[in-house]
């Protein structure tokens, strides 16, 4: 029998500010903590107004939802996990969002299938999986030049090997997960 127990977290601000969101008991599936997420959207508060926006690794969906209830134009969110993408469409459902397409794959084969380009990404990959460089690689000419780039990992951000067309503008470390935002600056 599958594991449909669910977990819950709250969308910190905009117009779906404290409204409660479902996602998946899966093992390896961690939403960005709240703490952190404040941290994020606040570094993007004038940014993120009618930005078009990929989520890599979406999971519980935390950053994307946060993205649309503070007037993103649009969200991209892919989700292998076939018991969490319904969590993640129901949630669009129930707070009645239009505005967002979900893939059910890989981010590796959802690139390959999108030919739009974005200004905002969240890259977020599952930590075990190491995805970060090969990831990043794949997703750099479907940024817009000044794109934003959001990159969580467990370990130092230096470390990642990121396009060296990626500035580091921000950073933070809370607990053990290191956060930066980035710009992408020329080709």
């Amino acid at each position: 029998m599958k594991n449909s127990t669910k977990n819950q977290l709250r969308i910190i601000g905009g117009v779906h500010k404290r409204r409660q969101i479902a996602f998946a008991n899966i093992e390896g599936l961690r939403p960005t903590p709240d703490r952190l997420r404040e941290t994020l959207f606040n570094w993007l508060m004038w940014d993120i107004e009618g930005s078009k926006v990929l989520d890599l690794c979406a999971g519980s969906g935390a950053l994307s939802f946060e993205a649309l209830s503070r007037g993103a134009k649009s969200v991209h969110l892919i989700e292998p996990n076939l018991e969490q993408l319904k969590f993640l469409k129901k949630n669009l459902v129930l707070l009645n969002i239009e505005n967002a397409k979900v893939y059910a794959s890989t981010a590796q084969q959802a690139l390959a299938k999108i030919n739009e380009s974005f200004d905002l990404l969240f890259l977020d990959p599952p930590y075990a999986l190491n995805l970060w460089e090969e990831l990043s690689q794949l997703v750099d000419e479907k940024l817009n030049e000044n794109a934003l780039i959001y990159v969580e990992a467990d370990r130092p951000l230096d470390s990642l090997n990121l396009p060296k067309t990626w500035q580091k503008i921000k950073n933070s470390k809370v607990g053990i997960i290191y956060a930066g935002l980035y710009q992408k600056v020329g080709k």
